[in-house]
Formats: C-alpha cells, structure tokens, sequence
C-alpha cells in the first residue's frame, strides 16, 4: 500500500525515463517490502531548478556533491518493515535510478513515511485496511 511521490527536475520531462524510474521503484518494493504486484500508487512531480535548495554534501561519503539533478523520493507506507528491508530497498531504488538516469546515488534522496492502517483510505471513504 505504499504512495510514492517523486519529486524531480522539470527538465526531465522524458515520459519513457520517468516510467522506467516508475517501474523500477515498484519491483523494489515488491521485492524488498513484499508488497502486491497490484498495489501501485506513484505520482511524479517536476520542480524547477532554482526552487531547490540544500547541503551538497550533507551526510555523503567520500567526496560525493549532491548537484540540481536531485530526485527526491517520498514513500509513505503501512509499517512492519525491519530496518534491512529498508535499507535494501533504499540502496536498490538509489542504485536504479541513478542508473536510468546516469546521474550520481548522491542525487537520490528518499524517506520513508510509516502510517498506521487505519490512516488508509483507497476511496470510496472506506478504511479498506481495517476490514
């Protein structure tokens, strides 16, 4: 049940590109959340470059600099995943679309949001996680 938003330069207008990120998202989190091959809620969002502000090295290894490529990746999910599923799915979503994108794991910025079931609603104004 996890939504995911993905925030990213609106010069990256490539629907191809951004359906690959897509998709490659969601086979991480059906391999490392085990989550349904149904259960797919993604929404992309481009934002321009001079409204991004942040650290260029905050917290990076190395000598690695975030630059303006910078996805953000935001999933909101139901809770219950330990702390190496997690950190496998971070490591195979940066991996990947780093990849796709041929940009640094430097400009791959995601958090997890964990929400209580009954903080679900998939329409029709029912908590369909409670039933």
């Amino acid at each position: 049940m996890p939504f995911v938003t993905v925030y990213h330069p609106e010069k990256l207008s490539d629907n191809k590109l951004l359906k690959n990120i897509s998709n490659q998202i969601h086979h991480s989190l059906i391999k490392h959340f085990n989550i349904p091959e149904n259960d797919y809620f993604q929404m992309f969002l481009p934002y321009p470059s001079h409204q991004l502000f942040y650290n260029s090295s905050y917290l990076l290894e190395g000598s690695l600099k975030r630059s303006n490529n910078m996805i953000y990746i935001s999933i909101t999910c139901g809770p219950g995943r330990t702390i190496n599923q997690k950190k496998d799915l971070y490591k195979a979503i940066a991996t990947n679309t780093a990849n796709i994108l041929q940009i640094s794991t430097a400009d791959v910025f995601i958090t997890l949001h964990e929400t209580p079931m009954e903080n679900w609603s998939f329409g029709q104004g029912i908590a369909q996680m409670l039933n």
